[in-house]
């Protein structure tokens, strides 16, 4: 293979980024990379999902760094798609009438060998005639987007800074520089494979490139035999698998810990201000995540955070933090990062997240909620696991009439009615726990009473009669889309009046076109400007739907949703009911959770069990 290296275009400040939607998930349950269908890794932070970006462009503008393969000169995408059942993806473009196809992926199993932490494999192959291509490789490190200091071991690129280190090898032999794109022609039949490797205050461990090809297509295996353990009868089993191995992908291994998104400060408003970094564990998405393995068959995930919550909250309990960092620390305080211009113009960009210092009841009850879940599948809790369980429990019990900032984390407190609820569920499901856990009489009689005053309370304040639903907040005429969860607590028999009045409020009151829905009335939330519709309230809605015997609505309802998706399957927290453009942090783990969990519903509705 012959090759040729001469610079090539800079990356044009101030050019419109591809759209959201755009960027597939490359990930290996440590870190992840957002790569567009130009070969542009965009974003990727080192060494974990909230470490230093290595690539920040998707936020940072140029300066940020980036890393593209792809052609040289003007092409079409043909074909974009994962490799079936794995996390592997494929990009292939037409240049004249020939076809150039890049392959990557990163390599999660590596436990056990002496591997990288991170190994980014990516190869180019033609067909028709060889093909002009490019490597651009631009990684600047962190907030100051610092260039690295660069040295070269043997055919190897080196580039340093301090504790962090990166490597790129490329097979057959191609000079890289830094900031300096790369010429090369790729030949059919003579792929060219470019490796990155990472290290943190450790080794950095050279891969031969043809022997990380074949760790990849290994890994490729690994990730099939995972996804052929699901039923094959699951309803819409193809998307709900993408988003079981999407939720996979965002679990950060070391800790199984899932990270809310892999990313800080994609907008909810288009060059607007409402950009928050979702790189922490939220218990809450957390819990979902635990009851959606757990309802496909993976306990093992569920066991892994259980495990992980019991780390994490040890030194605060019983009280639980909306957000934990990935070790189970205190999240950092929210700054704004000077000189980074934002996703289409949006600042601030933000790192850390002030959330972390807010009480939020409704965090209780989606916990321990998953908890009973787990026990339901036949689980046994140890003892330390149902001391915490028993410490949640009393904590709700003591604090549910308090306001609180409720699941939409609003800077002003109130008395929210899911909260309310989900104070009640996490009472519940912690004395049905307790009939085969051991728990003092006094304290069953304690979380007795708190549930059924939570009960008489919140049908007395939270329900408007003329409406036959129930409200976003004491007082309140609003409401709020996080109600449709009501039909599976169980405070409300699913075929009441009051269960089925509260779904068509929310779907009648807070739709926002088609199969989308706001959370709650747009710009009722203290914040400037304004926010597009809410997509886990949407598959909640499937759900519920599924959940009160109305299954048809609820098919129609997931399919609708289904196409709304990005062209890989993946969906961000929110969407523009206009453009239907994908808004705020992506991949979202929320969303992909509640859809494995509305698919859930739609089988259990369909085999008649309760869903």
């Amino acid at each position: 293979m012959e090759t040729a290296v001469t610079p090539g275009p800079a990356p044009e400040p101030g050019a419109t980024p591809p759209p959201i939607a755009d960027y597939g998930l490359l990930g290996d349950t440590r870190t992840a990379a957002l790569v567009a269908s130009t070969g542009a890794i965009d974003w990727m932070c080192v060494p974990r999902f909230d470490g230093a970006s290595l690539f920040g462009r998707l936020v940072g503008g140029p300066e940020a760094g980036t890393y593209r393969i792809g052609p040289a000169g003007p092409a079409e995408v043909v074909a974009r798609r994962y490799r079936q059942h794995t996390a592997t993806l494929r990009t292939t473009w037409a240049v004249g009438d020939r076809r150039l196809t890049l392959t990557e992926g990163m390599v999660a199993e590596v436990v056990g060998r002496l591997l990288p932490s991170t190994l980014l494999v990516r190869r180019l192959t033609a067909e028709g005639g060889p093909i002009e291509a490019v490597v651009d490789f631009d990684p600047r490190l962190g907030t100051g987007r610092r260039a690295p200091r660069v040295r070269r071991r043997r055919s190897l690129l080196v580039c340093e800074w301090g504790a962090v280190a990166v490597s790129l090898a490329c097979a057959p032999e191609l000079t890289v520089d830094p900031g300096r794109p790369a010429s090369v022609t790729v030949y059919p039949g003579r792929p060219l494979t470019v490796v990155l490797a990472t290290a943190h205050r450790e080794p950095l461990i050279d891969v031969e490139p043809a022997v990380a090809w074949e760790l990849l297509r290994a890994d490729e295996e690994h990730w099939r035999a995972w996804i052929a353990e699901v039923d094959p009868e699951l309803p819409f089993r193809e998307a709900v698998t993408r988003s079981l191995l999407t939720l996979r992908l965002l679990t950060y291994s070391p800790s199984q810990a899932p990270v809310a998104a892999p990313t800080t400060s994609l907008p909810e408003q288009l060059g607007g201000g409402r950009n928050w970094d979702y790189r922490y564990v939220w218990p809450r998405d957390a819990s979902i995540g635990v009851a959606a393995f757990l309802g496909v068959g993976k306990p093992d995930q569920a066991r892994g955070f259980l495990a992980w919550l019991l780390r994490a909250s040890r030194l605060q309990r019983p009280r639980l933090p909306a957000l934990f960092t990935l070790n189970g620390l205190r999240v950092p305080a929210e700054r704004q990062l000077d000189g980074w211009i934002g996703y289409a113009d949006s600042m601030p960009v933000r790192v850390g997240n002030d959330a972390a210092n807010q009480h939020q009841l409704d965090g209780y009850g989606w916990v321990v909620d998953a908890v009973w879940v787990y026990v339901q599948a036949g689980h046994h809790l140890d003892a330390e696991t149902w001391r915490a369980v028993r410490g949640f429990a009393d904590v709700v019990s003591r604090r549910w009439r308090e306001p609180d900032a409720g699941i939409w984390e609003l800077r002003q407190a109130s008395h929210q009615v899911h909260s309310k609820l989900m104070g009640w569920l996490a009472l519940d499901r912690a004395l049905r726990i307790a009939e085969t856990h051991p728990l003092r009489a006094r304290q069953r009689r304690r979380w007795q009473d708190a549930r059924q005053a939570i009960g008489v309370d919140v049908r007395t304040n939270g329900f408007d009669p003329e409406r036959s639903s129930y409200v976003r907040s004491y007082g309140s005429g609003e409401l709020d889309a996080a109600l449709l969860v009501l039909p599976l607590l169980g405070i409300e028999d699913a075929g009441s009046p009051r269960v089925a009045g509260t779904i068509d409020a929310i779907r009648a009151e807070l739709g926002a076109g088609g199969p989308l829905l706001y959370r709650y009335p747009p710009g009722h939330d203290g914040l400037p400007g304004s926010e597009a519709a809410f997509l886990p309230c949407s598959f909640w809605l499937a759900q519920a739907l599924a959940s009160t015997g109305r299954r048809a609505e609820a098919v129609a309802l997931f399919q609708a949703l289904l196409d709304r998706a990005s062209p890989l399957g993946l969906y961000a927290e929110e969407m523009d009911p206009v453009t239907g453009a994908h808004l705020g942090n992506y991949p979202q783990t929320l969303t992909h959770a509640t859809l494995v969990q509305a698919a859930l519903a739609i089988r259990s509705a369909q085999s008649g069990r309760s869903g």
